[in-house]
């Protein structure tokens, strides 16, 4: 699966559909079945939702104003009042239905009602001062995550992928200097 759900809130894993902002970012939803393969694959929301060119392009700019929202909490911005606007309203829709069953919960909805549950999950998430928002500190990562760690230290997405990356460079570098004394 090419999607990544390591950021701890389903807005900032929306977000984290555009990979690598900085440079040559590459965009992982590119046709509605992308659209329907996300939403499908996040435990907080619906599976087997059907997308179409509205839907894709309605995600595409909730998910760039949750981004940009995102931001500016990061850097201690006001929030524009565009972005402000389209996600509050983006919020204002039916959400998924909620039921336990044997194997756990079970969302139940349509793509619009998943994406209204995805834009109440980013105000939730960016109305809380007190959430640790960071930006993943891997090179070419630019993954925004929620820092649960006990002592705010976290500092990239996931272990899985930036973590590992950043701690196999580290010892790379400290045999090649190992080898070089």
């Amino acid at each position: 699966m090419k999607f990544s759900y390591v950021s701890g809130n389903p807005a900032l894993d929306l977000t984290g559909t555009v990979e690598c902002r900085r440079e040559a970012a590459s965009d992982l939803l590119t046709c509605p079945g992308d659209l329907e393969q996300w939403v499908g694959a996040c435990e907080e929301l619906p599976s087997g939702v059907s997308a179409d060119a509205a839907a894709l392009d309605h995600a595409r700019r909730l998910r760039e104003a949750l981004h940009r929202l995102a931001v500016d909490r990061v850097q201690g911005r006001a929030f524009t009042q565009a972005d402000l606007q389209f996600v509050n309203a983006a919020a204002t829709g039916a959400v998924p239905t909620v039921e336990l069953a044997d194997e756990g919960l079970l969302f139940r909805g349509d793509i619009r009602s998943a994406l209204t549950q995805v834009a109440r999950s980013g105000i939730t998430l960016l109305g809380d001062r007190s959430a640790r928002i960071k930006e993943c500190g891997g090179t070419d990562c630019t993954r925004l995550y929620v820092d649960r760690s006990r002592g705010g230290r976290r500092t990239w997405c996931g272990m899985e992928t930036c973590g590992n990356r950043v701690k196999a460079a580290a010892y790379r570098a400290r045999r090649h200097s190992a080898v070089q004394d």
